[in-house]
């Protein structure tokens, strides 16, 4: 299906250009969620009459996302889990908890922005993890995770 993107997306393309995806990545993702319009003759002539408008709620997208990166770079967020003496924890903390705990100290972060790499962590101690606040605003947070023993 070809389709229209209205944003920026990661490993898909630019606002504004036409590309082709699966007929279901357009219809249950892309379109529902409004980043992407099907592209037809209509659209598409709508599309170049908007583009302004779009293009300058990008730009003022991007430029929120690096101001917040700006002040989250080199945050450290404590987050406290029942361990065992051994350091492992009695669960894990995910990007829920992480989201979660930047909320706390004023970040509004999603728990879709949080990347954790090798999955949830599972052990007492730093752990860098990576915060996705835009497709080109990547920012690197430190998680400290305080083990608690009954």
């Amino acid at each position: 299906m070809q389709v229209i993107l209205l944003e920026k997306i990661a490993n898909l393309g630019d606002l504004g250009e036409v590309v082709k995806v699966r007929d279901g990545y357009a219809r249950n993702y892309l379109i529902p969620t409004g980043t992407a319009r099907r592209a037809t003759d209509a659209a598409i002539k709508e599309f170049e009459a908007k583009r302004a408008e779009l293009v300058k709620a990008a730009a003022a997208k991007l430029s929120t996302a690096q101001a917040q990166g700006e002040k989250l770079t080199g945050q450290s967020v404590s987050i406290t889990q029942k361990a065992g003496v051994d350091g492992r924890l009695f669960g894990s903390v995910t990007n829920h908890d992480i989201a979660e705990g930047l909320g706390k100290m004023g970040f509004e972060v999603a728990k879709s922005q949080v990347r954790l790499p090798n999955g949830p962590l599972k052990t007492v101690g730093e752990h860098p993890v990576s915060v996705a606040l835009h497709t080109d605003v990547v920012v690197d947070v430190n998680v400290i995770v305080v083990g608690e023993t009954d």
